[in-house]
């Protein structure tokens, strides 16, 4: 009976709390538990992660002193968590900076539309980086290609050289000539156009990063990690093309596939669909519809 008589009294108080909860209760809770899985979600895959646990780790102890009356280690862990903000902000600063500057942009998408750069031709754009990075890695000639997209990169322009060139294969493997001035740096691209080379990149401090990559790498896996940007990179020992994208490296591509990867990284086919009308996205279904059934009767 007792254990009957508490079990009701707890979900009575149970009913009340749910009965004051308001819409803006609900929203609090949202927006909390939004701002939890991001968090997360950024420093999942990051180094930022070990330094997390390390800070839970030390939460624990924390609980754990406190519990077990052990004076000095509490009295320690106390006085380290009182500057505990100012530490936190030094430790987490790369990563940090990252998050806001990724925040700025993600407001940005929806006020400058990617699908303004169609008129400077983006698949024309790609084709001719890819023709030219797939020279390049045949010949084992190093090169580091850089995608500016909302993030910008002013900073790393400003330690290269400004040459705003219309996009072409030969352009690109001209600059990374072996015995070109500027073919040791990064080659930025923005709005569509090689607008800067020769330009110094920011090195990754991630100590995850395999041995066998040198400076070249490290400096476009840095770049990601410190912008949006898309970053290609060319092994000037091997030959391999990788990518970079938000601190991860991807390698083996071929011409090909580097292609379609720009193209989903890059185009703008995602933003002209949500300006389609619904007669046009209906148009351009059964036209889909059609050419489908022709394709059948065909085989």
């Amino acid at each position: 009976m007792v254990v009957l008589s508490a079990f009701s009294d707890f979900m009575t108080d149970v009913l009340n709390i749910i009965k004051r909860i308001t819409f803006f209760d609900v929203l609090d809770i949202v927006c909390v538990a939004v701002i939890l899985y991001l968090l997360y979600k950024f420093i999942r895959d990051r180094r930022a992660g070990k330094l997390a646990l390390g800070v839970v780790l030390l939460l624990v102890m924390r609980a754990l002193s406190e519990l077990l009356d052990m004076y000095l280690l509490s009295y320690l862990l106390q006085s380290l968590f009182q500057v505990g903000i100012v530490i936190l902000v030094i430790l987490f600063q790369p990563e940090l900076r990252s998050a806001l500057e990724k925040m700025g942009a993600v407001p940005l998408k929806g006020i400058k539309s990617i699908g303004d750069t169609k008129h400077m031709g983006v698949e024309a754009m790609i084709d001719e980086v890819t023709s030219a990075v797939s020279d390049l890695a045949s010949t084992k000639t190093g090169a580091l290609i850089v995608f500016e997209r909302e993030t910008k990169l002013g900073d790393m322009i400003l330690t290269g050289t400004v040459i705003d060139a219309t996009p072409t294969s030969a352009m690109i493997r001209n600059i990374f000539f072996n015995k070109a001035p500027m073919h040791d740096g990064a080659l930025i691209i923005r709005n569509g156009r090689l607008h800067a080379a020769g330009c110094f990149l920011p090195l990754s401090s991630n100590p995850d990063i395999i041995k066998d990559l040198g400076t070249r790498h490290r400096a476009g896996i840095g770049m990601s990690e410190n912008s949006d940007a898309v970053v290609i990179i060319v092994s000037e020992e091997t030959g391999i093309v990788s990518t970079a994208v938000e601190g991860r490296l991807v390698r083996g591509y071929r011409e090909e596939t580097l292609k379609s990867f720009l193209m989903k990284e890059l185009s703008s086919e995602s933003g002209e669909a949500e300006k389609l009308t619904v007669a046009q996205r209906i148009k351009r279904f059964f036209s889909r519809k059609e050419k489908k059934s022709d394709e059948e009767k065909g085989e």
